[in-house]
């Protein structure tokens, strides 16, 4: 069990409280090595409002987390002597949803592709960079975007997030058709100042983010780009045409 959560823990933050049991679970020595995955764990505790339940459930995942971690670590065997370049020389961008497994849906080992992932699987700013950094200084060829069907990206507007966030800073909850802000205030109107690339169509959200990419100045034109929707009910990767056609590979000028 974790830490019991009482008044006098107001103004704590959850990083401070997991430190605290991880020292207590395995020692001070060891858990330093765990400090920097706590790093972002740093959110305010308001004692009113967070419950013994949500530590002692966020406690739990961390120790499974780990543990798997161990067990991984114990059979890690000759991954230890796998370069860093991929061996198969293509990547992915993909969504973050947890239905999508690259690895399983691609045929991939570990050391075989980069796989970049965020919500939706768009071609932002921050993708184009790793999309960059994967062909100039780690030497792959081929890449595709993959979107994939039922979408949490189709649920929502930048105007619906941005109220959603205003409102409060909470999770909030979807009804199947609308998305409701159940959380106490205050919000923020710093997402105003964000594009989360929402999704209206995923076969246009696919050519869109393949011509964005073909068309962007550091990216070579002797690169094939592939567009697929992945379909979460087949697990079977779905053409798109057109993403393909404006992605295809050409000479060097």
């Amino acid at each position: 069990m974790g830490p019991h959560l009482s008044p006098q823990l107001r103004g704590h933050t959850i990083r401070k409280m997991l430190w605290i049991d991880i020292e207590i679970r395995i020692g001070a020595r060891q858990a330093s090595c765990v400090n920097m995955a706590l790093h972002t764990v740093s959110y305010e505790i308001d004692a009113n409002t967070v419950s013994d339940w949500m530590v002692n459930e966020m406690i739990q995942v961390l120790d499974e987390v780990l543990h798997d971690n161990r067990l991984y670590a114990e059979q890690f065997g000759d991954k230890a002597n796998l370069a860093m370049p991929p061996k198969r020389r293509f990547a992915i961008l993909t969504c973050m949803d947890a239905r999508l497994d690259a690895a399983k849906f691609a045929g991939l080992s570990e050391g075989d592709a980069h796989v970049i992932r965020n919500a939706g699987g768009r071609a932002s700013d921050d993708a184009i960079r790793s999309l960059v950094i994967s062909y100039k200084l780690l030497g792959t060829r081929e890449w595709f975007v993959i979107h994939h069907t039922d979408c949490g990206m189709e649920t929502f507007t930048n105007e619906i997030m941005r109220d959603l966030l205003a409102q409060s800073l909470q999770t909030a909850s979807f009804d199947g058709k609308q998305w409701h802000d159940e959380g106490v205030g205050p919000g923020s109107s710093a997402g105003e100042f964000i594009e989360f690339l929402t999704i209206q169509d995923q076969a246009k959200s696919v050519r869109d983010d393949v011509e964005r990419i073909r068309n962007h100045p550091l990216v070579p034109k002797e690169i094939p780009i592939y567009g697929f929707i992945f379909d979460v009910k087949s697990g079977l990767l779905i053409e798109v045409p057109e993403a393909f056609r404006i992605g295809q590979a050409s000479s060097a000028e």
